[in-house]
Formats: structure tokens, C-alpha cells, sequence
């Protein structure tokens, strides 16, 4: 049974834009061992996810989270938040703008540093959670002791970024919104291999559709019974605004306080946040000697195989957790 949503209240906090934030009650879970009495590990969400890990019917990472999973909750304290504005609080966001990945890291870390949390044993997420995970590594380079991004980078390409616009002209300009949005998205979280393997031309038992265009539209219809504009429009804008060299001169001037050790893991197939991007910021920490690892899963699947590919997620990471 999913845990109740807790609490932490945020107070006239101004984001980087000058925006002033008068009131937000910042949502989280906790799983595992109880608060303070065992190693604390952060997992932060993508786009369209949210806090419920671990629930039997929507728990996006109850694969590798769990009691005697890869991030064993018989040995770990695990926190989720709630990015602001993902609305699966009821809470929503309409001024998207005024924030940045920045303002969600500060948000998070400030709530991390008021439930008493003197450290953090691992920050982790993938996509939009993984650039997360980097955000806070900078702005506290000695609180975690391992940053685990996983399908992302440390600021968002021209590619994601062009990427993102389109999405957001779909949200104007469409008369359903979210579907088309969710319906093209998905094309980029998979691979023509993937998709070719996954349904290889063949049509729904009808004959009306290529069971392809079934599952794009299951997924648009999905995505628009439990998601809110809003939401979308926010973490769209949030992906956009990743970039952990905001108010600094570099990379390097950005990492090099960072005492964690990062643990990057791209994807060979990812359309989205390109391996070569996470290599040569391998190449970049390894001439600054910031311990860093790179992990690559291989796989046909893209941009998703972090949701999929979890025997090899976990190989790379018993290390770190066991």
C-alpha cells in the first residue's frame, strides 16, 4: 500500500527570475527504514512522473526499489518528492516561467536540509530527474555521497531543446493536446528498431488500425486521463531550463567543488540525451579528477530502456547499493 503524501511547507521562497513563491506545500513520500535511522536515498521523477515508486499498479521504479531489490528499502531510507507543479499533489502551477531546474533543486534541498538530513547517501533519477540529481550535486558539492544521473545531461541541447518547442506548439495549438503531445513524444522515447520488434506491422484484431497507431493513441488517451496541462507545460519548460552552468563561467567551474562521486549512465540507442554527450562529460570530470564512472546500457528501446532495461540498470549500480 502507497504511503499518504507528507509535507513540507515552503515560505516566501524567490526563485532565480524573481518570482516570489509565497507559499507551497512541497509533497513527498518516504519509503523504507524509518527517517533517520539508516542511509538516506533521493529519486528524483521524470516528466510525467511523480513520488508513488513503489505502488503494485503505478509504481514507476518498484523494479530496483524495494525490500531486497537493488535499492533495498530493508537497508534504505528513500524520499521521493513531488516536483512542483506535476499536479499529482491537486497543486498547480500556471506560471511556468518563473522557474527553472535550479529553483527545483534549491526547493529540494532546502526541504532535505528541514527534515534534519545531514547527508545523503545517493541522489538518482532519470531524464528530467537525472538533470535534477546534477542541479543539487552543484549546489551542495559535499552532501551527496554518490549522484547517479541516469538518460540525461547536464544541460539540455539544442536538440531537447528544439525538441521541447515543438511540444509546447503542440499544447497551444491543438485540439487535444496532451495526446498529440504523449503520441509524438513516444516516438522519440523508442527506437524504429523498438518499434518494429514491438509490433512488426501487424494490425489490431479489427484490421482498423496498424496496432502501432493503437498504441500511440492508448498512450495520448492514457497520459490525458491522469496528467493536466498545466503539468506538462511545467516540466516541459523544466527539461528546456536544465543547465547546471546557470550563474557560473563553465562546466568546470560549475563541478569542481563537487565531493560526490557522479555515476553517469547513458543509453546506447537514446535519441534524446545522446551517449556522446555523457562521454565527454566522462573525459571532462576525469581531467578535473572528480571520481566519476560511465555506464552505457545497450539496448534497442532508446530513450525508455530505463524503464525497461533493469538487469542492466542494476548491474552497473550493486556496487553503490549493496
Amino acid at each position: 500500500m502507497r504511503p499518504e503524501l507528507k509535507i513540507f511547507e515552503i515560505k516566501d521562497f524567490t526563485t532565480l527570475s524573481g518570482a516570489l513563491l509565497k507559499k507551497w506545500s512541497l509533497t513527498y513520500e518516504v519509503f523504507g527504514k524509518e527517517l533517520h535511522s539508516a542511509p538516506v536515498v533521493v529519486v528524483n521523477h521524470a516528466l510525467t512522473g511523480n513520488s508513488d515508486l513503489l505502488s503494485e499498479e503505478k509504481g514507476w521504479w518498484k523494479t530496483i526499489i524495494g525490500d531486497n531489490k537493488l535499492i533495498d528499502t530493508k537497508r534504505y531510507t528513500v524520499i521521493a518528492f513531488n516536483i512542483p507543479g506535476n499536479a499529482y499533489d491537486g497543486q498547480f502551477i500556471e506560471n511556468y516561467q518563473d522557474f527553472s531546474s535550479r529553483d527545483i533543486a534549491l526547493l529540494f534541498n532546502q526541504a532535505l536540509k528541514g527534515l534534519n538530513i545531514n547527508e545523503v547517501y545517493a541522489v538518482i533519477g532519470g531524464s528530467l530527474g537525472g538533470g535534477l540529481a546534477w542541479e543539487m550535486a552543484v549546489l551542495k558539492p559535499n552532501y551527496f555521497k554518490y549522484v547517479i544521473p541516469v538518460a540525461c545531461y547536464w544541460q539540455s541541447s539544442d536538440w531537447i531543446i528544439g525538441f521541447n518547442e515543438v511540444q509546447m506548439q503542440i499544447l497551444e495549438y491543438s485540439s487535444k493536446p496532451l495526446e498529440i503531445s504523449r503520441m509524438m513524444a513516444m516516438l522519440f522515447y523508442r527506437t524504429p528498431a523498438s518499434l518494429q520488434a514491438k509490433f512488426g506491422r501487424t494490425k489490431t484484431a479489427d484490421g482498423s488500425l496498424y496496432n502501432i497507431e493503437s498504441w500511440l493513441r492508448h498512450h495520448g488517451n492514457k497520459l490525458n486521463n491522469r496528467f493536466e496541462i498545466s503539468a506538462y507545460r511545467m516540466m516541459t519548460h523544466l527539461l528546456t531550463k536544465l543547465d547546471i552552468t546557470a550563474q557560473k563561467e563553465s562546466f568546470e567551474e560549475a563541478v569542481k567543488p563537487i565531493q560526490s562521486k557522479i555515476i553517469q549512465v547513458a543509453i546506447n540507442t537514446d535519441w534524446l540525451f545522446v551517449p556522446e554527450e555523457t562521454i565527454r562529460t566522462k573525459e571532462k570530470l576525469d581531467e578535473l579528477g572528480i571520481a566519476n564512472e560511465y555506464h552505457e546500457i545497450q539496448s534497442i528501446h532508446g530513450h525508455d530502456a530505463f524503464l525497461i532495461e533493469f538487469e542492466q540498470l542494476e548491474n552497473f549500480l550493486k556496487p553503490v547499493f549493496s
